[in-house]
């Protein structure tokens, strides 16, 4: 995902930020014009929550049209929206006061399995605007993340592009122990033969994100029983963060609609894989680099990137044990994110297709691009890409200067003299546990900064009532809920 000519590139699709693609919905009278040649009869407005839990209101057409005629078209939301868990709530929310969510009419997507059905986003905002802060409501998802990246843009000229691999398993059993719908392996033709349940499930969800307007790249089959991989393209953060919304949603949809379950819980298995969303995120530049750039001290640690990406590869390898308390907010993500099992690791690290490293670097010399493998299915998109893009856009802004080199060997089984080689002699660890996220997020000034203290703090709250939530008294138990949960 690089901006440079195809000509650079020997292998790949290239993606630029200026060719991503654009909404066809840009107005009112668009959106009108939509339902109409859709033949829309029904709405969902929907938004995503701190513990990832997508929840919606469902509008007739004939109301929703009516409701675009106003200067604010929304529905009015409980404050306490963002604060609960099931039926808890954390603390720092009450149950008095009301957002107005108001459509973000750019959103719009036709649900093609729900048929008559469309999806719209918006943003939380006080019903009645502050005469000094205006409407806005600083914990909302997607005005974080929008604000992050336009922050990103403004002050340093950056843009990004974001894309997700979702994997995920089919059940055709929760309780008393989930039961997958195959055992075949990774990429095995056998897990998607002809005329089996399976196949005809993600036939339908491919077909279903295409007609939604997502670019579906490929879908096959993973490693654990039951698991499958769907692969959409590249758009910038917050268009990224909704359409994965959308493409997980169709696929809970779709799989539901057959009679079985789509989890993408972490990790159900002890003795396979785990469930991840790697996110591949691409860094660009509107400004020239100074020549005296590419003779930084740090050139020789990754002479293919350029000094904006080192920068922000090490800032985000700096602040990666607090970012992974928005990217993995569960208890279950601990038990994917380990060493030897091609989940990333344990080392805050970097190598070139290195799958034992949480950053991956991909891509052809000039048009690279990093694949985070610690981020799961159990976090909320907005979030993680916020996180990521406030850890890594600080070494831009600070020019900081990357310490570590590619990675050939995983960390875990290097010995002192390689690890000095590539400048791991004290390599950083990424969290065991998600009490150890969470301190780490508590204590890490610059995501508090970028993300702000207040949501930082809201969010730390509702993490520790989710972690009680998905309790339970035995392991089968606790299992049983996070995939009825995820």
């Amino acid at each position: 995902m690089s901006s440079t000519s195809q000509d650079a590139a020997p292998y790949g699709v290239v993606y630029s930020p200026h060719a991503a693609p654009a909404t066809q919905v840009r107005s009112k009278k668009d959106l009108t014009v939509a339902l109409s040649s859709y033949g829309i009869r029904y709405v969902r407005i929907q938004w995503v929550d701190f513990t990832n839990t997508v929840r919606v209101r469902v509008l007739s057409a004939s109301y929703f049209d009516k409701l675009l005629e106003g200067p604010r078209p929304g529905v009015c939301i409980a404050k306490v929206a963002l604060g609960l868990v099931g039926v808890l709530l954390a603390e720092g929310f009450s149950g008095t006061g009301e957002h107005l969510y108001v459509v973000d009419i750019t959103s719009f997507r036709v649900c093609a399995y729900a048929p008559g059905h469309a999806s719209v986003m918006g943003w939380f905002q006080e019903k009645i605007p502050s005469p000094t802060a205006g409407p806005t409501i600083d914990i909302c998802p997607r005005t974080l993340v929008k604000r992050i990246a336009d922050e990103a843009n403004a002050k340093a000229g950056l843009s990004f592009l974001v894309g997700f691999e979702s994997e995920f398993i089919i059940l055709s059993e929760t309780s008393p122990k989930p039961v997958a719908v195959n055992n075949a392996d990774w990429s095995c033709a056998a897990k998607l033969f002809s005329g089996s349940k399976e196949t005809a499930i993600l036939e339908e969800i491919a077909d279903a994100l295409q007609a939604g307007g997502i670019e579906l790249q490929m879908y096959h089959a993973e490693a654990a029983p039951g698991q499958f991989e769907v692969v959409t393209g590249p758009l910038p953060p917050l268009e990224a963060a909704d359409a994965l919304i959308f493409t997980r949603q169709t696929i809970y949809n779709i799989t539901n609609k057959h009679g079985y379950r789509a989890t993408f819980a972490p990790r159900l298995h002890n003795d396979n894989c785990g469930s991840a969303a790697h996110m591949h995120l691409s860094v660009h530049s509107s400004r020239p680099d100074s020549p005296s750039s590419f003779s930084r001290a740090d050139a020789a640690r990754a002479p293919t990137l350029s000094p904006n990406e080192r920068s922000f590869l090490q800032s985000l390898l700096t602040h990666l044990p607090a970012v992974c308390a928005l990217t993995m907010p569960t208890r279950a993500s601990y038990a994917r994110m380990l060493d030897g099992i091609w989940s990333g690791g344990t080392y805050a690290s970097w190598g070139t297709d290195n799958r034992e490293a949480p950053v991956r670097l991909c891509g052809p010399p000039g048009a690279h691009h990093f694949e985070l493998k610690c981020v799961d299915g159990t976090s909320t998109p907005h979030l993680a890409i916020a996180a990521v893009l406030s850890a890594g856009v600080r070494g831009v802004l600070d020019g900081a200067l990357l310490t570590s080199g590619d990675c050939v060997i995983p960390a875990a089984l290097m010995n002192e003299a390689q690890r000095k080689e590539v400048g791991l002699e004290n390599p950083g660890r990424l969290p065991r546990t998600v009490e150890d996220a969470r301190v780490s997020l508590r204590n890490d000034e610059v995501l508090r900064e970028g993300l702000g203290t207040n949501f930082v703090e809201k969010y730390l709250a509702v993490n520790l009532t989710l972690d009680d939530f998905l309790g339970a008294s035995t392991e089968d138990a606790t299992v049983t809920r996070l995939v009825e949960y995820y």
